[in-house]
């Protein structure tokens, strides 16, 4: 059965697809560092101190994984594709490290002129050499065999979406935008949000949305093109992390998520309002620490990493080996097929 992961990765993005069919898929990463004892050690002792936190605080953001280290402990090794939402850096924190490690054959990327030699001069938290990696990746010349994709809204293909023989779903994904144009204004005004990917992932009858970082134009797009297929979806993971960024929410009235994970910021930047007012429920990593979904036949099962909560949420919460995670609750039950 499928398995969804959304790292607790800083103000970043990290999610993991375990496919049905046995391949993964990465998108974004951030906090990625090479596995040594050093880095082992201050993940162990992030885990002791994090399972100290109080009730109504759960401070989870000031203990990130590595998802270096949390893939290698749950052997998910086989990274088919890796997928850069946009040029970012807290969407490619440790992205060098990351390929060194797991080296995936397949990188989707977009056909971006984003420009960040210059941002290292001034004590940027990132590191330059993950920006120059990806301009290699970027520019066609990352390892031998890689294969670069720039796909645009509704594109198909072998494995993502169709399987070996060019038909049915492959691996459920779906490519909801950037388009183009999309693209275009991006690279124009220099701001890469909405050129951002925004990914429809269907596996059994449920549908999971991928947000990135994406903006105004872009739900303005996959609403007049893709309304029917992001109506009333299971699972969003919201987009900019759930930050406010002086937008327009109103994508989720149509889109009426059962249930959103928002990433790290601090309080006042999140934009809980927009999903309080419409009754909307949501789940932050500073308060579950890492969230993983498993796709059963009939429901999707959400566990956290972080006990305490699991615990305040749901007094019957058990640890799951097989996910490293404590149950929480069910997302959403199956009721009809969607695809």
């Amino acid at each position: 059965m499928a398995v969804i992961h959304f790292l607790n990765v800083k103000q970043g993005d990290c999610s993991i697809i375990e496919h049905n069919s046995g391949r993964i898929t990465v998108i974004d990463v951030c906090n990625a560092k090479e596995d040594t004892n050093e880095t082992r050690f201050s993940e162990a002792l992030d885990r002791a101190f994090s399972k100290a936190t109080v009730l109504g605080n759960f401070n989870q953001k000031d203990y990130p994984v590595n998802p270096i280290l949390y893939m290698k402990d749950r052997l998910l090794m086989n990274v088919w594709r890796f997928i850069l939402t946009h040029p970012d850096m807290d969407h490619m924190d440790g992205i060098e490290a990351f390929w060194n490690e797991f080296n995936p054959p397949n990188f989707w990327d977009t056909n971006n002129t984003c420009n960040k030699d210059d941002d290292f001069n001034g004590g940027s938290p990132y590191n330059y050499e993950d920006w120059n990696f990806y301009k290699t990746l970027r520019a066609g010349n990352g390892p031998t065999g890689l294969k670069r994709l720039a796909l645009a809204s509704e594109a198909k293909g072998k494995y993502w979406n169709q399987d070996e023989n060019g038909i049915g779903g492959g691996d459920g994904l779906h490519v909801l935008a950037p388009t183009a144009d999309l693209v275009r204004q991006a690279n124009d005004c220099d701001d890469f949000n909405d050129c951002s990917y925004v990914l429809l992932y269907r596996t059994g009858n449920f549908r999971i949305v991928f947000g990135g970082d994406s903006h105004d134009d872009t739900w303005n797009h996959i609403l007049e093109e893709h309304e029917q297929s992001v109506k009333n979806v299971d699972l969003l993971i919201a987009p900019h992390h759930g930050r406010k960024s002086d937008r327009s929410y109103d994508f989720l009235d149509i889109l009426q998520p059962k249930m959103t994970f928002f990433g790290n910021a601090a309080s006042e930047h999140l934009a809980y309002d927009a999903w309080n007012y419409r009754d909307l429920p949501f789940i932050t990593n500073n308060q579950a620490g890492c969230m993983v979904v498993r796709v059963g036949p009939t429901s999707l099962d959400l566990y956290v990493t972080n006990e305490t909560f699991a615990r305040k949420k749901n007094p019957y919460t058990f640890y799951s080996e097989a996910l490293s995670a404590w149950y929480m609750e069910e997302i959403s039950a199956s009721v009809e097929a969607t695809a």
